[in-house]
C-alpha cells in the first residue's frame, strides 16, 4: 500500500510541502522530482528555499514571508503565484494553495502552470500584434476618411443655390459607400444621391469612382439629360472597372433642377426621387437597372419631367435608412414608413427635418447596430 501512496505521489501534477512553525520543511512530495528534477530529500530543511529559487535574496524574501504567515495566519495569501527554479535551470510557475494545520506547521498545494502561463503569455503577444495592426489600419482609414471629405461636396454648399435644404450623410463605418453630389451649371441645378455597392472601404472606393465618372460626364462631357447621364454613367463604370463580371455598382437617384423655370427632369437607377406637394407625396420611380452589373443587359432609364411649384419639397436618398433594423421586434423601418415621417415634418424647416430624421432614425434602432450607410438629401424649392 506504501508503494502505492508513493507512486501516486510521484506522479501528481502537483506539489505538496510542509513547513513547521520554525521554518523547516519536514516533507515534500515525491512528484518534485518530476516537477522540478530536484530529490524530494534534497529539499528537506532549508533546502526548499535555497535550491528551486533564483537567488539568495528571492530565498530570504519567500522564507521570511512564509514564516509570517505561519506567525500571523491573517496575513498569509491563500492564493500566490511563483516562479521556481528547476534542478536544469528552467523556469516553471506553481500556484500555491496554503493553509495553517492544527500543530501549526503550513501546508501548501503548489499545481503547475507554466504552460498555461506560456500560453497566456503567446495570446497577449498576439493580441498586442493586433491592436498595432488595428490601431495602423484605423490609422489609414481615418486618412482615407479625410481624402473622401475632400472629394466630397460641402454638405452645406447646397444651400447657396436652395436656401432651404439639407444633407443627412451618416457613414456605417469610418468612410461610406454613400455619395451625395450637386454642380450647378448656367440656371441648372443638377443633385444626385448615389448608393455603392457595400459600405466601408470597399463602398468608399466605389464612391470615390463614382464621383469622378459624374464630375466627368456633367461638367467636362456637358451632358444634361438625367437618363443620358446614367446610360453614360453605366458605360463609363463598366470601362472603368474593366471585368464584365464585376459585381460592383451603384444606385443612382439623379435630378436637374432649372432654378429659373423650375422644371424638374429625374432619371432614376434603382433609386427613386419624393417630391412633396401640399402634404400629398408623389413618388417618381426609378427604372430597375442599376449602374454597373448586366453588361450584356439592354438598360432603360426613364426620364421624367414635372414642372415645380414654390413650396414643393424634393428627396433624394439610399436605402440605408429605410433599412434600419430597429423597434421591438427588430425589423427594418421599410419605405412606408420613411414617407410617412417625411410627410409628418412638412411643417418643419429643412434644417428642423435633418435633425428630426436623425432623431428618429437612433429612436428606431436605439442599440442595435446601424444596418448601413444612410444618406437623405431634401431640398424645398
Amino acid at each position: 500500500m506504501k508503494s502505492v501512496s508513493k507512486t501516486i505521489l510521484h506522479n501528481l501534477n502537483t506539489l505538496i510541502v510542509v513547513v513547521d512553525p520554525a521554518g523547516e520543511v519536514n516533507y515534500v512530495s515525491p512528484s518534485v522530482q518530476r516537477l522540478l528534477g530536484f530529490n524530494s530529500s534534497e529539499l528537506l530543511g532549508n533546502g526548499w528555499w535555497k535550491l528551486p529559487r533564483a537567488s539568495e535574496e528571492e530565498s530570504v524574501s519567500v522564507k521570511n514571508q512564509i514564516l509570517a504567515g505561519i506567525k500571523t495566519p491573517a496575513n498569509l495569501i491563500p492564493v500566490i503565484e511563483r516562479e521556481m527554479t528547476t534542478s536544469t535551470g528552467d523556469k516553471k510557475c506553481i500556484v500555491w494553495n496554503t493553509c495553517i494545520a492544527d500543530d501549526g506547521s503550513l501546508i501548501g498545494i503548489g499545481y503547475d502552470i507554466t504552460d498555461r502561463k506560456r500560453a497566456e503569455s503567446q495570446l497577449s503577444k498576439k493580441l498586442k500584434e493586433l491592436q498595432v495592426k488595428n490601431t495602423e489600419l484605423t490609422e489609414s482609414i481615418n486618412y482615407a476618411k479625410r481624402i473622401q471629405q475632400n472629394i466630397l461636396s460641402n454638405p452645406e454648399g447646397l444651400s447657396e443655390y436652395v436656401s432651404d435644404s439639407f444633407i443627412h450623410y451618416q457613414p456605417k463605418d469610418i468612410v461610406s459607400g454613400d455619395l451625395y453630389w450637386y454642380f450647378k451649371k448656367e440656371n441648372k441645378l443638377y443633385v444626385a444621391a448615389v448608393d455603392c455597392t457595400g459600405h466601408g472601404v470597399p463602398g468608399a472606393l466605389m464612391s470615390v469612382i463614382a464621383n469622378g465618372l459624374l464630375r466627368n460626364i456633367i461638367v467636362k462631357r456637358n451632358l444634361a439629360n438625367p437618363s443620358e447621364i446614367l446610360f453614360a454613367l453605366d458605360e463609363e463604370l463598366q470601362i472603368a472597372l474593366m471585368n464584365e463580371n464585376s459585381l460592383d455598382g451603384m444606385d443612382v437617384a439623379l435630378c436637374e433642377i432649372d432654378l429659373l423655370t423650375k422644371k424638374l427632369s429625374f432619371a432614376g437607377a434603382f433609386r427613386p426621387l419624393v417630391l412633396i406637394r401640399n402634404n400629398e407625396l408623389i413618388e417618381f420611380k426609378a427604372s430597375k437597372y442599376p449602374i454597373g452589373f448586366y453588361s450584356d443587359a439592354k438598360k432603360q432609364f426613364d426620364l421624367h419631367e414635372y414642372d415645380l411649384q414654390k413650396g414643393d419639397s424634393l428627396y433624394l436618398f439610399s436605402d440605408g435608412y429605410s433599412d434600419q433594423f430597429g423597434g421591438e421586434k427588430n425589423k427594418k423601418f421599410q419605405r412606408k414608413n420613411f414617407y410617412s415621417l417625411l410627410l409628418s415634418i412638412q411643417d418643419m424647416e429643412m434644417n428642423e427635418q435633418c435633425s428630426f430624421l436623425e432623431y428618429a432614425h437612433n429612436n428606431w434602432k436605439q442599440d442595435w447596430p446601424q444596418t448601413d450607410d444612410i444618406l437623405v438629401m431634401g431640398l424645398k424649392i
